[in-house]
């Protein structure tokens, strides 16, 4: 009896040995996908508080290299190409670094991203992109450091880093343009309806050659002239508004109306009775 109690005792103090006590992390891991035109950009991690410390010129001192974080490095990775400050980035994953100062702010990447921390010693050959940029300076403190991709347009984000009451933005381009081009030039030999009007759209939101995109919008609504489509039409209004022919853009609205109608599509039963009365038409 002695000894199955022995063994029993053995075997729970066994099982209390290898347990471990799971507690939230001090600095929490993030981790962030965003797209950016036709670039899919990663951001990890980890998040210090402030917790009643003074951070910059405080537990960070100005002019010294930053992990921009905590624990391992911060991390950003790129699908495609990019560019920072005008100069070109290849693909893949950098670490994040910057250099706080009073007044300006250093923002790196560096090509090895595998180090805790700053690395233990800084090589200038792995830094992939440095620029300059000025903080702003926020009427509150933010407890936590946060970086968020702010200002996004088809073609750049706008990186904010925050903590404290600073704001640091840090903007990233992305070669949008140059990719829908090409696809557009290797579609066009043979493009479906589909294509055709994807790059109308394309074009006039990126407020490209309004001539071409008016062009390529009449193609598709033609081509589609068998089974009308109020989303056509509604691109096609837009564009013809934009090109100048308000005569075309009551039309081709007045069609898309029409359809959205028959459909029970409310958002562009109200988009086009809009632009009909923006273009004196209702």
């Amino acid at each position: 009896m002695k000894k199955i109690i022995l063994s029993l005792f053995i075997a729970a103090f066994s099982v209390s040995a290898n347990a471990q006590i799971e507690t939230p992390a001090p600095s929490p891991f993030q981790k962030i996908e965003q797209k950016i035109g036709l670039t899919d950009v990663t951001l990890e991690y980890s998040r210090p508080s402030m917790k009643g410390r003074k951070v910059f010129g405080g537990i960070q001192d100005y002019g010294k290299v930053w992990r921009t974080g905590a624990n391992e490095n911060t991390k950003l990775t790129f699908s495609t190409d990019f560019m920072v400050d005008g100069r070109p980035v290849k693909k893949g994953t950098y670490a994040l670094y910057t250099i706080p100062g009073e007044k300006t702010w250093d923002v790196i990447l560096y090509s090895d991203a595998s180090n805790w921390g700053n690395p233990r010693s800084w090589d200038d050959t792995k830094v992939a992109a440095k620029v300059t940029v000025t903080p702003m300076q926020m009427p509150m403190n933010v407890e936590t450091f946060t970086i968020s991709f702010d200002n996004l347009t088809n073609s750049s984000a706008v990186l904010g880093i925050v903590w404290e009451n600073v704001y640091v933005p840090f903007k990233l381009e992305v070669p949008t343009d140059k990719m829908v081009s090409s696809s557009i030039s290797k579609i066009m030999n043979g493009p479906t309806a589909n294509d055709m009007y994807g790059a109308a759209v394309y074009y006039l939101q990126a407020d490209k050659d309004i001539k071409q995109a008016q062009s390529w919008i009449d193609k598709a609504v033609e081509m589609t002239d068998d089974a009308p489509k109020f989303w056509y039409l509604r691109q096609q209004s837009l564009i013809h508004a934009k090109a100048g022919n308000t005569k075309g853009a009551i039309a081709a609205a007045k069609k898309s109306l029409e359809y959205a109608t028959k459909a029970n599509n409310a958002g562009y039963i109200k988009m086009n009775k809009a632009s009909l009365k923006e273009w004196g038409a209702m």
